[in-house]
């Protein structure tokens, strides 16, 4: 049986398919053999010995020590494209919230409770609502940074908005161009999407590639009078570029999923506190992505939707399987493979990816590895850990 600990609020829908008998769920779980969690922040705690994965459900991992786990040999899962839709609808309110004052018109007639003539209530607001006044988003364009799961939806939706859309991603995926409308116009740079963009949303990873992504230099290549959107990640907004834009005018409006002090009470800046994927359906998504994923690399030894390890499956072949994690250096397969030959077990099916410094392997075999050459592979130069599934 294999031992689950949870953090944070996991949907039951998730936790549902690990079925009782073969999984043991529980928050103070001891010894677990993996974790699933959400925004749980792991970084300065102690790792149990024995973990083999922790599953995140949502797609950032900035809360894992990603590289702590790899080089442990602990395997780390998220769930790309579980809360894309939501994300997708929130952008949409966040694109009507930029383009018109609706947040400060609302305040505004929660200011009037003191009125208690509707009369004069509506004269006063029929007086008063130019200041609240906006533009349409119709024909207008919209500058995509970042056309994952995410970015394509919010890019195909804008198109069905009667938007004109720009996208630039120098790294889009095979499959996220199949999702991706052919009425986006690709754009080569990111300086020459923001010149043509009335609105400009983020939705790109924070790495070391992306952080303060759009700072000055970026502010100033903007359309003037652009609206920005950040649903994607605090860090790739310079915040002190951010304000000096925000208080020139030259952003008209910061719409975002990830407030700072600094921005609180800025009439430029409308905030939302991390509500991006708080849906019930993108919770569910999330966990049983998670869930199912967990299920097939501890049942399995499968990886799907690893971050720090390459993806690598296989079909059961019969026999026996072993999977083990070693360093991406030359002649730790043959050894593996040396010792299994010299005790005449026969491999049936095999598969060897690799990841940067990591390599994965699953390896089918005829008859059962012993102990000894269990410990034999455990103890070769260059395996970090090695499974009996």
């Amino acid at each position: 049986m294999y031992k689950i600990r949870t953090y944070n609020r996991i949907s039951d829908k998730g936790l549902s398919l690990l079925a009782p008998e073969r999984f043991a769920v529980a928050d103070d779980m001891e010894s677990p053999d993996a974790f699933i969690l959400r925004s749980q922040k792991l970084h300065g705690e102690v790792l149990p010995e024995g973990l083999l994965a922790m599953a995140r459900a949502g797609a950032g991992v900035n809360n894992i020590p990603v590289d702590d786990c790899t080089a442990r040999g602990i395997v780390v899962f998220n769930t790309p494209g579980a809360n894309a839709n939501a994300v997708k609808e929130l952008v949409a309110a966040g694109l009507l919230l930029g383009s018109r004052d609706v947040f400060g018109g609302m305040a505004f007639v929660q200011s009037l409770q003191h009125e208690k003539d509707p009369v004069a209530m509506s004269k006063l607001l029929e007086a008063e609502k130019k200041r609240f006044a906006g533009s349409e988003i119709q024909g207008k364009t919209l500058g995509v940074v970042g056309l994952g799961a995410i970015g394509a939806m919010v890019a195909n939706m804008a198109l069905e908005l009667g938007m004109n859309v720009a996208g630039f991603d120098p790294a889009i995926s095979v499959e996220a161009a199949w999702q991706l409308s052919s009425r986006v116009e690709k754009v080569e740079s990111l300086q020459a999407l923001l010149a043509l963009s009335d609105y400009i949303s983020l939705h790109i990873p924070a790495n070391e590639h992306t952080r303060g992504l759009i700072n000055a230099e970026a502010f100033a290549a903007m359309r003037p009078g652009a609206c920005l959107l950040n649903f994607a990640r605090e860090e790739v907004v310079n915040q002190s570029a951010l304000l000096d834009a925000l208080n020139a005018g030259s952003c008209r409006r910061y719409v975002s999923d990830f407030p700072r002090p600094e921005l609180l009470g800025h009439e430029r800046a409308v905030l939302m506190p991390h509500i991006g994927a708080s849906t019930v359906e993108a919770e569910e998504n999330c966990a049983v992505m998670a869930a199912s994923q967990l299920i097939d690399f501890l049942e399995n030894g499968n990886i799907v939707n690893s971050v720090n390890f390459p993806q690598t499956r296989m079909s059961r072949n019969g026999g026996y399987r072993l999977t083990f994690t070693n360093q991406n250096v030359p002649r730790v397969l043959g050894t593996v493979l040396g010792v299994l030959a010299d005790r005449n077990i026969n491999v049936i099916d095999m598969v060897n990816k690799s990841r940067g410094e990591i390599a994965y392997n699953i390896i089918d075999l005829e008859t059962e590895p012993g102990p000894g050459a269990m410990e034999e592979i455990r103890a070769a130069e260059g395996v970090i850990h090695l499974r009996r599934v």
